[in-house]
């Protein structure tokens, strides 16, 4: 457990460290001249993309996430279902990151606040993928598990 645990908690802030980078590279994009005006028809799409990326992203990540460590519950091998656990944590957390990093870049790439505002429904949808022991051991219902 403690193998998927830490593997997990480096997924999760391996997000937040590329959303940095992401902030820092649009930066540096948007102060080399280049932007793309969010009431063009290539903002439009793109900021269309996010918003439907993310709106779609988050609810189908999180309850088919539950719905599947539901069925890892019966597994009786424990380290098949920590790994299947720790496949499908890690799925989550790359999924709903890609959001947050997206809306970041868009955010300094458009000068649009709606970005942001983007970046930070994945960010909070992001803190719900936050791994801990008590939860890996909630979810996989192994409550007498001793390490």
């Amino acid at each position: 457990m403690k193998k998927t645990l830490s593997q997990l908690t480096i997924a999760y802030y391996a997000v937040y460290i590329t959303a940095i980078l992401g902030a820092l590279a649009g930066f540096y994009i948007l102060r080399n001249g280049f932007s793309i005006d969010p009431q063009s028809q290539t903002g439009i799409v793109l900021s269309s993309a996010l918003i439907i990326l993310i709106i779609g992203s988050i609810p189908l990540a999180l309850a088919l996430f539950n719905r599947y460590t539901k069925k890892l519950v019966l597994l009786t091998d424990e380290t098949e279902k920590f790994q299947k656990y720790r496949k499908a944590g890690l799925m989550r957390i790359w999924v709903i990151g890609l959001g947050l990093v997206l809306g970041i870049v868009f955010f300094y790439v458009m000068q649009s606040q709606s970005m942001i505002f983007c970046a930070g429904i994945a960010a909070i949808g992001l803190f719900f993928c936050k791994p801990a022991e008590s939860k890996i051991i909630s979810e996989l219902k192994l409550e007498e598990y001793q390490d």
